[in-house]
């Protein structure tokens, strides 16, 4: 049964057919011979022209994938070279499908398809890889606009629900290796565990078992946190479980630490702080002493023009487990390192931003949550405490707008991503000399671009609560500093926005 394909012409602009796909998405259908539900998959073609095909999960055949029902039933014998492909979950990888069945990002790749947008990651072990085999294969992948994760991750909410429970009936030979961190390592065993981590994981995951009971070891199985030797049966800890749930993690993994430092100022002598228990336990240490340190190291404000001696602990927090889940734990000596001063307060996590986000993605506070480390990321979504759809840009943007407060500056300098929360303005040209000759005001302007990408002087005038006069002299300033742009609209169009520049 041959689809229809539909005209649009508008292969500029990206977002129209992720929409597209999501709405497509919204038509899956589950499969009536099984219980659980079926995830909720949308995707478009999209040929060199602008014209497009889209496809369901289920469209024709209960179980059938999207992609497979796109370029197999409709596409088998079509030269689809040039052409773009936009689905709401990442394609599955390479072993996900049962011979003769070919996985999703094998036939994609098969096909020449040029590039691949998705919506959200695949974190079913058993599925995932996709994305990395596609880059492998020289298609180029890029994620949906942020704000889209959030609807494809709503819609599918029972699916993903379900897919905790599922995983008690996997075994570890279901699993799919993809890192060192998923094997065992050698010379430890359970009693390497921590009994206070894994108390944590069973109260935050509502688990109704002993820490030391043969549930809980059964539960590590299934989430391939435990390995079985196939002679000697013994459960050997993975990587990613001594990270998690380790008495002392440094023994294998001498970087898992946070070395946290704090500058009163005033020449009183700078603590300094190691925290190295098991990964889970590290955002509430850090949170209770970033609390006792904050209030003691004196913010001399004069952003706000009031002494503010308190900074939001949520947001701090917020990066570590960010760093925590997201460092690239394979460089050597490289630790995670937290430093308060009275002006600003910085976090560095080692490695380079993480495919598919780019720095600029972090700058303008775009990243979607892709995760580097897709077990660790498991574990903690499971706990609360971080969210699937998020990398903490959402926290790091209401910075301004709930506390009054300097956006954060993301900059990355080998091997570590730094993120700096400015305190005041002063903190703001410590962190980032481009901006050392603006005013607050001019600094205000500055940060709603950033935020907004592109916005029109009116919308600007209207958030700040000034004159259309007062918003046009800040944002021309800005444009002639050369910190932001223009879309290329005449200025006398209501088409025309200023645009952010990433420097």
């Amino acid at each position: 049964m041959a689809l229809t394909v539909s005209k649009s012409g508008k292969r500029e602009d990206p977002r129209y057919y992720m929409e597209i796909a999501i709405d497509v998405m919204k038509k899956s259908i589950d499969e009536r011979n099984k219980k659980n539900p079926s995830p909720h998959v949308g995707a478009v073609l999209v040929f060199p022209n602008g014209d497009y095909d889209v496809a369901w999960r289920g469209q024709f055949r209960e179980g059938d994938h999207a992609e497979y029902t796109l370029l197999d039933k409709s596409y088998r014998t079509k030269d689809l070279s040039g052409c773009w492909l936009f689905a709401t979950l990442e394609p599955c990888g390479p072993g996900a499908r049962n011979e003769p069945k070919i996985p999703c990002a094998e036939r994609i790749a098969n096909a020449r398809i040029e590039k691949v947008w998705f919506g959200v990651q695949e974190l079913n072990p058993k599925a995932s890889g996709g994305n990395e085999y596609l880059e492998k294969m020289k298609v180029k992948v890029y994620p949906f606009d942020s704000d889209l994760h959030h609807v494809v991750h709503k819609f599918n909410k029972d699916f993903e629900d379900w897919v905790e429970e599922e995983s008690k009936k996997k075994t570890i030979s279901d699993s799919i290796h993809t890192g060192l961190l998923n094997f065992s390592v050698e010379n430890s065993d359970i009693g390497s565990l921590s009994p206070d981590a894994l108390k944590l994981y069973i109260s935050k995951t509502n688990k109704d078992i002993e820490w030391d009971s043969e549930e809980l070891r059964a539960d590590l199985i299934s989430k391939n946190l435990l390995e079985i030797n196939d002679k000697t049966k013994v459960a050997s800890p993975t990587g990613n479980c001594l990270l998690l749930f380790g008495k002392n993690p440094r023994d294998k993994f001498p970087q898992a630490a946070v070395k946290a430092k704090v500058d009163y100022g005033n020449g009183i002598e700078p603590d300094t702080e190691s925290f190295d228990d098991a990964i889970i336990l590290m955002p509430n240490q850090v949170e209770q002493w970033v609390k006792k340190v904050i209030p003691e190291s004196m913010d001399r404000s004069t952003f706000t023009r009031e002494k503010v001696s308190h900074f939001p602990t949520e947001v701090i927090r917020e990066a570590i487990i960010n760093a925590l889940v997201h460092r690239d734990y394979s460089l050597d000596g490289a630790k995670i390192q937290l430093d308060v001063t009275p002006e600003k307060i910085e976090v560095r996590s080692p490695g380079e931003p993480f495919y598919p986000n780019t720095l600029k993605d972090l700058q303008s506070f775009s990243a979607v949550s892709y995760a580097r480390n897709i077990g660790i990321a498991y574990i903690f979504n499971l706990m609360g405490l971080m969210e699937e759809t998020g990398v903490g840009m959402d926290t790091f943007k209401s910075l301004r707008e709930k506390h009054n407060l300097p956006l954060p500056i993301i900059a990355y300098k080998k091997p570590n991503v730094t993120i700096t929360f400015p305190r005041n303005f002063e903190g703001v040209k410590d962190a980032n000399e481009i901006l050392q000759n603006l005013t607050p005001e001019l600094l205000h302007a500055y940060e709603f671009i950033k935020v907004n990408i592109e916005a029109s002087r009116k919308e600007y005038a209207e958030y700040a609560g000034i004159s259309d006069k007062t918003a046009y002299r800040r944002l021309s300033e800005l444009k002639n500093q050369e910190l932001i742009s223009d879309n290329g609209k005449e200025t006398s169009s209501k088409k025309y926005r200023y645009v952010f520049i990433n420097k």
